[in-house]
């Protein structure tokens, strides 16, 4: 395997080298081209490891959307990009597994699963949503794409007192979330199915579907959500478009049907990192928000709602 490539990037600084980020780019991608599912989930000489580590600190840098979007237009990079998600979806399957296994060994569950690397992203996405779509104690969300961790289901249950059914496609990380969720004493709140996009449309009602970032085929999912799903459905997205996040992003590469209005997007603002998009099969209106700057009225909150939709939650 390609070496990766030690350029440092400038600490907090919004100064870049468009070359040295693409050389970069190949060098991550050159490591990783070819490369085996279960060499990707094993791992033995933590070289993968290294490679995720690198491609994080890469997408974090602070680099204004613009520029990225000089870098990763690039046409010669779809190949690469491809290489890249698939790696870094796979790459953080593994790491869930590994925390969910921690969970199970655990006297104290909680506590271990405080200690999960990216629990501040998770509760902060889980607020947006949890405002973003009004839900409200009692409410039922489904999430598509749940994972062996199903942790969005258990923040949103857990803080807010929803009940949450996860759909993931994986039998054996299915069955390891139940387990999980046992643990925690959630399995009365929270079910997993296995199944993916076609399962739905559930006969339980639930007031918010949530498709998670990595949830694939993009087209193929939402195709089939817009033909399936009655009217006045709210469903969310995740998705990667802030700087160099959008190396991981897919979604650009698919236009919404008809049937979806957006209603609300909300950008990440840190320990975020994905925007969250709100639609509904009808339209209520329209609202953006970069960097927590609102755009335009929302018909659907008041004012104080929509403040509390960018304000970071506490730690449960």
């Amino acid at each position: 395997m390609a070496a990766v490539n030690k350029y440092v990037f400038p600490s907090n600084s919004t100064c870049y080298c468009a070359e040295s980020i693409t050389e970069e780019i190949m060098e991550i991608y050159s490591s990783l081209k070819g490369l085996k599912d279960d060499v990707i989930y094993q791992d033995p000489s933590n070289h993968l490891k290294t490679v995720f580590q690198r491609l994080d600190y890469l997408i974090a840098q602070d680099i204004d959307d613009e520029s990225a979007e000089a870098i990763l237009s690039n046409s010669e990079f779809n190949s690469a990009l491809d290489v890249i998600t698939r790696f870094r979806s796979m790459y953080t399957a593994k790491l869930e597994i590994e925390h969910t296994k921690s969970i199970l060994k655990s006297s104290d569950s909680w506590e271990v699963l405080k200690n999960f690397a990216y629990l501040p992203n998770y509760l902060q996405l889980a607020q947006t949503e949890y405002q973003g779509a009004g839900l409200r104690p009692g409410d039922c969300v489904l999430f598509l794409g749940s994972g062996p961790l199903p942790i969005s289901l258990i923040v949103l249950c857990h803080q807010y007192g929803l009940r949450g059914i996860g759909i993931e496609q994986e039998p054996d990380r299915a069955e390891l979330s139940r387990r999980v969720l046992a643990k925690l004493g959630l399995s009365d709140q929270i079910r997993i199915i296995e199944g993916n996009h076609s399962t739905l449309p559930l006969k339980e009602r639930t007031e918010l579907i949530m498709v998670a970032a990595q949830a694939e085929p993009k087209k193929e999912i939402f195709d089939h959500l817009a033909n399936v799903l009655p009217t006045e459905t709210k469903i969310s997205y995740r998705l990667y478009d802030k700087g160099l996040r959008r190396l991981l992003d897919t979604f650009y590469r698919y236009e919404l049907p008809e049937p979806f209005e957006e209603y609300l997007r909300v950008r990440p603002k840190p320990p975020a990192n994905n925007t969250v998009v709100f639609l509904t099969t009808n339209n209520i209106g329209y609202i953006s928000t970069t960097d927590g700057q609102l755009s335009e009225r929302c018909l659907t909150f008041n004012d104080e709602e929509m403040q509390d939709i960018t304000q970071s939650p506490e730690i449960c």
